[in-house]
C-alpha cells in the first residue's frame, strides 16, 4: 500500500488544490492532505488565511480523492513524516528544481520518501484571489475606522 502525502494552505480552496489532490490520489492507494495550520501560514508567508485552520481542514477532508487529513504546525516536514509515515511526497512544480525543493527532496530520500511534482495551476492561485478580493474590498481611510 502506498501512502501519498500532499500538503498546503489550501486557503481560498480553488481548481489548483483540487488538481493536485487528484493527481495525487491516483498516484497511491491512501493520501493524506496536510492542512497547514494558521500559525504556520503567518510564520512562514506573513499573512494570515482568510479561511481559518478547522474549516479548511474540513473543506479538504470532504474532498473524494483525500482519505485522511493532518493539520500541520510543524515548519520541519521531518516532524510531519514522522507523525504521519508517508511513502510520496507530492508538491506542485513550481518548487522543482528551486534551492527549497531540492533540499525537500533530499530531506525526504534520507528515510525513503519518493518525492512527485504536478503541473502549478498557473491562471488559478491563492494569491491571485487573494489579491483580486483585496482589490474588491473597499478601503476605509483610517479616520473613520474608530
Amino acid at each position: 500500500m502506498i501512502v501519498g502525502y500532499a500538503a498546503g494552505a489550501f486557503d481560498l480552496f480553488h481548481v489548483g488544490h483540487l488538481n493536485i489532490l487528484r493527481q495525487a490520489k491516483m498516484r497511491c492507494d491512501f493520501l493524506i492532505a496536510g492542512v497547514v495550520s494558521d500559525e504556520r501560514i503567518l510564520e512562514s508567508k506573513g499573512f494570515s488565511p482568510v479561511i481559518p485552520t478547522l474549516e479548511r481542514a474540513e473543506i479538504v477532508q470532504n474532498i473524494s480523492y483525500v482519505d485522511q487529513v493532518f493539520i500541520e504546525t510543524s515548519a520541519n516536514r521531518l516532524d510531519t513524516w514522522n507523525e504521519v509515515k508517508f511513502d510520496v511526497f507530492f508538491k506542485g512544480d513550481d518548487w522543482k528544481g528551486t534551492e527549497k525543493g531540492i533540499e525537500l527532496e533530499r530531506m525526504f530520500a534520507s528515510v525513503g520518501v519518493r518525492t512527485e511534482y504536478f503541473p502549478y495551476t498557473v491562471h488559478t492561485s491563492s494569491t491571485r484571489l487573494r489579491s483580486a478580493l483585496d482589490a474588491m474590498t473597499p478601503k476605509v481611510p483610517r479616520a473613520l475606522k474608530a
